[in-house]
């Protein structure tokens, strides 16, 4: 019968995956192309059921058009539609940053609040686009749990739960609160990459052998090999 792991076991073995994705992914970083928190906060909403490819390739022609809160307060539906249509759902997002950016004119001067508590409070804004925004824009540490995160921490034995803000809490104990942003990108990274939902490449993957679900995934090396991505898909 095997022993179940000890919190300090957990501990230890979650800030050794840690180390070695940061080995492995030196340069580890937001993939949404962006310039200022309004860029980030338009880009991150934006990539909600889509990819970060698909999403840096219409966020310039939109930026272009609409560069900050005021400019895109006033714009006209039809308009923000046309532009963002690629990225899917382009109604409801319309919706959502054209009712987030009225509401910073109207309650923050037009500006980008640095406060977790103020950015939920946006329209189709919640706690894991609002960390996105903080530690990408701000320096403000935090845990963003999209769905790549959640699959590779439950892979990874950190946690059992799906709800996000429980995954946030159970997985931010396990580390300082220094590490949370550049985590994030981390495992992020290593779910675009390697650790895939369908076809892990667990015979490609260094984390093998502090992995509990190794072998979800082919572990010939050779087939593995094949399924590993530079880069995120468009």
């Amino acid at each position: 019968m095997v022993e179940p792991e000890s919190r300090l076991a957990l501990v230890r073995r979650a800030r050794r995956i840690n180390r070695e994705l940061d080995a492995l992914y030196p340069d580890a970083h937001c993939e949404l192309d962006f310039t200022t928190p309004f860029e980030l906060l338009i880009a991150t909403v934006l990539s909600a059921q889509t990819t970060d490819v698909r999403v840096n390739g219409v966020t310039p022609a939109l930026f272009a058009r609409y560069p900050d809160a005021v400019a895109l307060a006033a714009a006209e539906r039809e308009e923000v539609e046309k532009l963002i249509q690629p990225t899917g759902f382009f109604r409801a997002k319309t919706q959502s940053i054209l009712g987030l950016s009225q509401a910073l004119v109207e309650r923050f001067g037009g500006e980008v609040p640095g406060r977790l508590k103020d950015l939920v409070t946006l329209p189709g804004v919640g706690r894991k686009t609002a960390n996105v925004v903080l530690g990408n824009a701000f320096g403000v540490p935090g845990i963003t749990v999209d769905t790549h995160f959640g699959r590779l921490v439950r892979r990874f034995g950190w946690t059992t739960q799906t709800d996000a803000d429980k995954v946030e809490t159970e997985v931010g104990a396990l580390f300082g609160k220094s590490e949370w942003t550049m985590l994030s990108h981390r495992v992020i990274w290593h779910g675009r990459r390697r650790c895939h939902a369908r076809r892990p490449a667990c015979g490609a993957c260094p984390l093998a052998r502090l992995c509990p679900s190794y072998g979800e995934g082919p572990t010939d090396p050779k087939v593995a090999a094949k399924l590993v991505r530079n880069g995120p898909r468009a």
